[in-house]
């Protein structure tokens, strides 16, 4: 019962997410460019203010460095399910693609498949104790969600990142920022992830998809290319 509250809230955000989707789609997929390009600037920002204020001004900010890893982590945990969602992640099918076409496309499903049960393992491993696995059954050691509600119990703080005065004054907070407000992204990427898998799943099942990486994108860029260069 401990774990029901957070598993609740990953599956509330998947449903909300996929029925947005399905009445928004170019909607969600700017939200989605946005959250990106917020954290992408905000890390280039952070780190040129520093620069400038370290070698300009011999100060600086000492939670700046953990911050800007802080929203690194969150823009590849976030930007991973973004990416098997429009099949921007570098693979290799040579192999794949020699099969025939049933077989390119089962091969195809069985990755989707992996990258689903990729996401899930690491989101909460404990389920595959039902298959014999040595896998731990304390919720405190198995996998995302498990770690983070670990750290929202303990409340423990970040070595350098603080909440600025004005907010621990109005809002009663601690001094340092919680590590779980740091580490949410964790099992919430790790659930788009594995949603994002299983929507591949079913759209190259179905046909209208043939895989969700792009492994042959620079071939297509030399080909588009190829006569450029030619006077």
């Amino acid at each position: 019962m401990v774990l029901l509250w957070p598993v609740l809230g990953l599956v509330a955000l998947v449903i909300l997410l996929f029925a947005l989707e399905r009445r928004f789609p170019e909607a969600v997929g700017r939200f989605e460019e946005n959250v990106l390009a917020v954290l992408l600037a905000a890390i280039t920002f952070i780190s040129f203010t520093q620069v400038i204020a370290r070698y300009g001004f011999n100060s600086g900010w000492g939670g700046a460095l953990e911050l800007t890893r802080i929203l690194f982590a969150w823009l590849i945990l976030f930007g991973m399910g973004y990416g098997v969602k429009q099949g921007i992640h570098l693979g290799v099918d040579a192999l794949v693609r020699l099969m025939p076409s049933a077989l390119f496309r089962a091969a195809a499903v069985f990755g989707a498949i992996c990258v689903f049960l990729y996401a899930f393992i690491l989101l909460y491993a404990a389920w595959l104790s039902f298959f014999g696995a040595p896998v731990s059954t304390n919720w405190r050691q198995t996998g995302a969600i498990g770690y983070w509600t670990f750290m929202f119990d303990r409340g423990t703080g970040l070595d350098d990142l603080r909440y600025p005065s004005w907010m621990q004054q109005t809002f009663g907070l601690q001094d340092r920022v919680q590590r779980w407000v740091a580490y949410l992204m964790l099992p919430v990427g790790l659930a788009l992830l594995a949603f994002r898998a299983l929507q591949g799943v079913v759209a190259i099942a179905t046909g209208r998809r043939e895989m969700i990486i792009a492994s042959h994108e620079a071939e297509d860029l030399v080909a588009e290319n190829k006569d450029i260069l030619k006077g």
